[in-house]
């Protein structure tokens, strides 16, 4: 059974940094290309990046400059640092894998997703 985990929400200022992290069981990041969501309220969920099974990543266009995607095969966990974070960075952020191929920024393309981690920027 896979599971995702993430950690490292919290609340920051605006101009803050944070690092989010997705531990996963049951599934291995070496060779499959994993992802991060995140979903404000009222609003549909979107991709903030991705990172490929070779380690090539892809940004949103909201967040590119801001945020680096990477991923510990060895300890199975994949990363997202985010820097000069802004209030409309607001949101729940969730872990996805399982990637059906296709556009990565398309939440139906993943299989398995995270419960989740809060992230709350204050002005």
């Amino acid at each position: 059974q896979v599971q995702l985990v993430e950690s490292g929400g919290g609340s920051v200022q605006a101009g803050g940094s944070l690092r989010l992290s997705c531990a996963a069981s049951g599934y291995s990041y070496r060779s499959n290309c994993m992802g991060w969501f995140r979903q404000a309220p009222g609003k549909e969920r979107e991709g903030v990046a991705t990172i490929g099974r070779y380690g090539t990543p892809s940004y949103g266009d909201s967040v590119k400059g801001r945020v680096t995607i990477s991923k510990d095969n060895a300890r199975n966990t994949l990363y997202l640092q985010m820097n000069s974070l802004e209030s409309e960075d607001t949101a729940i952020y969730y872990c996805a894998a399982g990637f059906r191929g296709g556009a990565w920024g398309e939440t139906s393309r993943y299989r398995y997703w995270g419960q989740g981690t809060q992230v709350t920027v204050s002005s």
